[in-house]
């Protein structure tokens, strides 16, 4: 059976003026036309050409010999050429763009702007874009701890975190205490598996590993005591959304780091906050 937004291999059966109509060796469906421009060099009568199958603007089904950008069922980087009231039009390769709708769209897009998206056939057997692509994407990656990946941001919900397609093929969630600074939907950022579900969904981190990101935190907070000449008004009864606010870190992360400038001789814990210890 001939089908929508798959690479495949059709016969010709015939040619005419406006090109050469395919079919399978049995058809099941009507001949498809490969247009006259399309048609490879030398070609005959019963010889296969490998195509894909789209509708076009006039909404006919159409064969091709050049490959979109993303095929049916899998992920990809796309641009948007154009925006209407009922979503936008994303180029895929193809002399037809293809159409992102409205409802199928998460966070706010732009123009000129490429987000990662997959493709569907809707309820019309039309092929269309979505953003909401969690079923699509794999929880079978080859990563374990503490791993370095990189991934595309492709959800964030305000109250559990960001939904983070690593690698665009595999699962992955920055819990919300995690999700340190301002992103957005269609961020591409470097983070860390902190954790392998037994699901095979993989838990992310933006922060390094403890040791490590401790005196990455120390570093920030000396910083930032530079900045207000020598002192900090925070300590750890600060509450975490104020840390969270001035320093881009959890509060967990602040103590840990305070102890270790305390220990290390650097600083003076007060009432009233951090100073530099006097040398």
């Amino acid at each position: 059976m001939i089908e929508l937004g798959e690479i495949q291999k059709l016969r010709i059966k015939r040619f005419t003026s406006v090109g050469a109509f395919l079919n399978e060796e049995k058809p099941e469906d009507e001949d498809i036309l490969l247009p006259k421009a399309q048609i490879p060099e030398g070609a005959k009568v019963d010889d296969e050409v490998e195509v894909m199958v789209y509708r076009d603007s006039k909404d006919r089904i159409i064969a091709t010999t050049r490959r979109a950008k993303v095929l049916l069922g899998e992920l990809g980087h796309l641009t948007v050429i154009s925006q209407s009231k009922i979503g936008s039009f994303l180029d895929w390769g193809l002399e037809k763009d293809l159409f992102l709708p409205f409802s199928e769209t998460v966070g706010h897009i732009e123009k000129g702007k490429s987000y990662l998206v997959g493709v569907y056939l809707d309820k019309s057997q039309r092929l269309a874009a979505t953003m909401k692509i969690k079923d699509l994407l794999s929880t079978e990656s080859p990563y374990k701890e503490n791993d370095k990946v990189k991934g595309t941001i492709y959800s964030i919900n305000r109250d559990i975190g960001a939904f983070v397609a690593v690698d665009d093929k595999y699962d992955g969630l920055i819990p919300i205490r995690e999700l340190l600074g301002a992103y957005q939907v269609g961020d591409s950022i470097e983070v860390r598996v902190s954790k392998v579900l037994e699901d095979g969904k993989l838990v992310l981190s933006l922060r390094d590993r403890g040791y490590i990101q401790i005196d990455e935190d120390a570093k920030v907070i000396i910083a930032k005591m530079k900045e207000n000449g020598g002192e900090l008004n925070l300590t750890d009864r600060s509450s975490p959304e104020i840390i969270r606010e001035k320093l881009s870190m959890s509060k967990s992360g602040f103590k840990r780091a305070i102890g270790r400038l305390y220990k290390d001789g650097a600083i003076v814990i007060t009432d009233r906050g951090l100073k530099f210890k006097d040398k």
